[in-house]
């Protein structure tokens, strides 16, 4: 005798043989725990409860582990998955109302989003916004759309925004989030081969040179204003790298006197510098 198609779950089909329920119940993870559920409503915490609640979990725990599989070959171990499913699935138990309607039409979209949540909150290395990572999934599925036919060229960005219609910009912003999932140790090897190198080894360092140039550019100002005999000076010393005697020679005046500016005409561009024009401060 048929059944009535209007009591049958979604996505079950009538049967025309009542020895083909228990079958069904062996592979299908939608149990029928309707009477479960009224007994939880109605009793009060304790012991009872608990071990009602257990029963509904045992009960439904291969529609969560089958829920967790839909999100495998992520970065995330299957293991783990359905961990996150199974806290899901006690959140749905715990705030279903009977009354609502199936079960299964709750549960299912509250494991999912627990499931989703993780992914969300915990796989990231790297804090993303969740803007970007709606972006990211959206962006993974067109292409999956656009290329799921044999010899499909790879989609451009163009071809990506057409199909989704996002903007050329969040499509670049979602492609890049892509490559941004998980972070790659600093030494991990970047070649297979006998010279093979590091992440690391492709950062580059800090370029002293740089303060070198600062330096420079700071101390232009005070050697403008310095006297010429005193530039001329400085530029023999620091440019030409002539020895205080040759400069002495040069200019007919004492080495003793060439030290004695060379000190004096640094000491004053450094203050200038520092705008620390001490009166009586250490030429040195």
């Amino acid at each position: 005798m048929l059944t009535d198609m209007s009591t049958s779950r979604p996505g079950t089909t009538a049967t025309t043989s009542d020895t083909a329920a228990p079958s069904r119940r062996n592979h299908d993870d939608a149990p029928d725990t309707a009477e479960l559920f009224a007994r939880l409503a109605e009793l009060e915490d304790g012991p009872e409860r608990d071990t009602v609640r257990d029963e509904l979990v045992t009960a439904w725990l291969p529609m969560a582990h089958r829920i967790a599989g839909r999100f495998r070959d992520r970065g995330e171990s299957v293991e783990d998955l359905r961990q996150v499913a199974a806290l899901g699935l006690v959140k749905a138990i715990d705030r279903f109302d009977p009354s609502r309607g199936a079960f299964e039409s709750y549960a299912v979209p509250t494991i999912t989003g627990e499931v989703k949540r993780h992914f969300r909150d915990r796989m990231w290395a790297l804090r993303v916004p969740r803007r970007v990572q709606e972006l990211r999934n959206r962006v993974r599925l067109a292409r999956r759309e656009l290329t799921q036919n044999p010899g499909s060229p790879e989609p451009t960005v163009a071809d990506i925004a057409a199909h989704t219609g996002l903007s050329e910009e969040d499509v670049n912003a979602g492609m890049e989030a892509l490559e941004s999932f998980s972070t790659l140790s600093l030494d991990a090897e970047l070649s297979s081969g006998d010279d093979g190198y590091s992440l690391a080894d492709t950062l580059g360092a800090a370029d002293t040179s740089y303060d070198v140039v600062v330096d420079r550019e700071a101390a232009k100002e005070g050697l403008r204003r310095l006297p010429e005999r005193e530039r001329a000076i400085l530029y023999m010393r620091f440019f030409e790298d002539m020895t205080q005697s040759r400069i002495a020679d040069r200019l007919g005046i004492s080495q003793m006197h060439v030290s004695r500016l060379i000190s004096r005409s640094c000491a004053r561009v450094r203050e200038e510098v520092l705008g620390s024009r001490r009166p009586g401060a250490d030429p040195r």
